[in-house]
Parts: structure tokens; sequence; C-alpha cells
């Protein structure tokens, strides 16, 4: 099991880094290794010390 260290990000948010092997499987980062895009994720506390993330698509698509 991998683990990823929370980061202080600013006064008012934490946050935890994706691995690059992961979002590479999901399709989202181009040859160079960089993001693909623009994305946008849900997070939700689903129970104590437990969150789920989603990656939500057409956010802003009309």
């Amino acid at each position: 099991m991998a683990l990823n260290k929370l980061r202080q990000l600013d006064q008012n948010s934490a946050g935890v880094t994706l691995p690059k092997d992961d979002l590479r499987i999901e399709g989202l980062l181009g040859e160079n290794g960089e993001l693909e895009g623009e994305y946008h994720a849900h997070i939700c506390h689903v129970d104590e010390g437990k969150w789920t993330v989603e990656l939500v698509d057409g956010i802003f698509e009309e």
C-alpha cells in the first residue's frame, strides 16, 4: 500500500498527491507526463478517515 503525505496548501485547505502512474492509467497524462486538459474532482468525506475522489466529466460543457 502506497502512502501519500497530506500537505498544507493554504490557511483553508490541505492536499494530497495522486501518483502519476494512476493518472496515466486513467488517460489524464500526455506523452510528456503532464496533465492534458483541465479536470475537476469531487471529493466526499464518507467516514472517519475515509474519503472518495471521483473525476467529474463535462462540468462546464453545454
